[in-house]
């Protein structure tokens, strides 16, 4: 048995369920350690940040699953959803603290948005995701059908892009960590379009 038939026959003894149990024990840890001074002296500020990291982590592994299994042959597509509804679990917990915790009142939570650019595209990354989280079911598959589905999930792509750039330009000086990060959503956004070849006469 290969090294990828061994990792396959691994995950196919997992229920996708148990990706949401990880999720929810990190981010439970992550607040456990916030209200116990385990993040620094800026708690607030550091979880908003460990939120949004892993948000990005899981967007990240969700746009991997189809090159893994196109060009390794690793097989994630049934964690795929449970994957992006994770993902967008930290991303709707990276808003609230920053909501809820950091901004605290609605009328500052709005002129940030509008004054501030890289708050501007973070939003604009969110509101992309939740369409995509509201529609991840069965019900909305049938409702919509598969092409329309599909499509309106393509809105992942423009979503983290959009991270990636809130990332860098939220990042105070030069931060090689969410440059990489913006290299590597570009590369693996690069996997999914391929040169039209033009046929000749």
């Amino acid at each position: 048995m290969t090294a990828v038939q061994t990792v396959n026959s691994t995950l196919r003894k997992l229920p996708p369920w148990t990706l949401y149990i990880v999720g929810a024990i990190w981010a439970g840890w992550l607040f456990y350690l916030g209200l116990t001074g385990g993040l620094g002296v800026e708690p607030i500020e550091a979880l908003e940040h460990r939120y949004g990291k892993t948000a990005f982590q899981w967007l990240l592994v969700g746009l991997a699953v189809t090159p893994l299994r196109q060009h390794l042959g690793i097989n994630l597509m049934p964690f795929r959803r449970a994957i992006g509804v994770t993902a967008f679990f930290f991303v709707l917990a990276h808003f609230l603290v920053w909501a809820v915790l950091d901004v605290q009142q609605l009328s500052a939570i709005w002129a940030d948005i509008v004054e501030r650019p890289y708050v501007t595209i973070g939003m604009a990354g969110f509101l992309c995701l939740i369409p995509l989280a509201v529609t991840s079911n069965n019900l909305s598959i049938r409702k919509m059908g598969a092409a329309a589905w599909r499509k309106l999930h393509k809105l992942v792509y423009p979503a983290v892009v959009l991270a990636s750039v809130h990332w860098v330009w939220l990042a105070k000086g030069f931060q090689i960590e969410p440059l990489i990060y913006l290299a590597v959503t570009l590369g693996l956004l690069a996997t999914r379009f391929r040169p039209t070849r033009t046929r000749v006469a």
